[in-house]
């Protein structure tokens, strides 16, 4: 299972025609997403399940959705573009915060992951996860859409996560085993806050006495 991606990761943007409706005649627009097209009531699901998510963008067309997947098609080199391997990074983590019973989510950043989660899952989405590099550029739209909702959580479990592991080396135990839910941590985030503050107090002053002053004997 991959880490969680911090909120440090230099992300690599989708392509920019997904925030930009187009300009030019419908005559000229185009409908394929590679050998596919998809249908307009799978569009419409589509839109509403990122407005759903917070995208508070225009709703995409099919041209925004063909050129994109057109550019990516045309410049990697790879089985997926980097912009969408790092987002299906991203949905990996989400399930594994979904599918985790010791950590429980703030309701409407569950509801959230839970969307997110649900539509990768789908083999009826909006475009075939088959379909060569591109297949799963629909999925990295809508973790993109739901990404400022989940990214400060996602950092959250990550810490979890770290600490969980830590007290279970301690205990030596796995991490599954060890009863550590969402208190557990606060309470050893605390615990190792403070630890650090100590060390550094004690690293920027000193436990050797002041020097005497100088004296002479007469």
């Amino acid at each position: 299972m991959n880490a969680v991606m911090t909120t440090r990761s230099l992300v690599q943007p989708l392509p920019v025609v997904l925030d930009t409706p187009p300009t030019f005649t419908l005559l000229h627009r185009r409908k394929n997403i590679g050998d596919y097209h998809p249908t307009s009531a799978d569009l419409e699901r589509f839109n509403r399940l990122l407005a759903r998510l917070g995208r508070a963008k225009a709703p995409l067309c099919m041209d925004q959705l063909a050129t994109a997947a057109r550019q990516l098609a045309a410049a990697a080199d790879e089985d997926a573009p980097g912009c969408i391997a790092q987002r299906i990074a991203w949905i990996e983590s989400v399930a594994a915060m979904v599918a985790d019973p010791a950590w429980e989510a703030a309701n409407e950043v569950g509801d959230c992951a839970r969307l997110v989660v649900d539509y990768a899952n789908d083999t009826h989405d909006l475009i075939p996860d088959w379909l060569p590099r591109i297949g799963r550029l629909d999925d990295a739209i809508v973790v993109e859409a739901a990404w400022p909702t989940l990214r400060s959580e996602l950092g959250q479990y990550r810490d979890f996560r770290r600490l969980r592991a830590l007290e279970a080396g301690l205990r030596g135990c796995a991490p599954e085993e060890l009863p550590f839910d969402r208190n557990a941590w606060a309470t050893a985030r605390r615990d190792e806050a403070a630890l650090i503050a100590h060390r550094r107090r004690v690293r920027e002053s000193s436990y050797v006495p002041a020097p005497a002053a100088m004296f002479r004997i007469h």
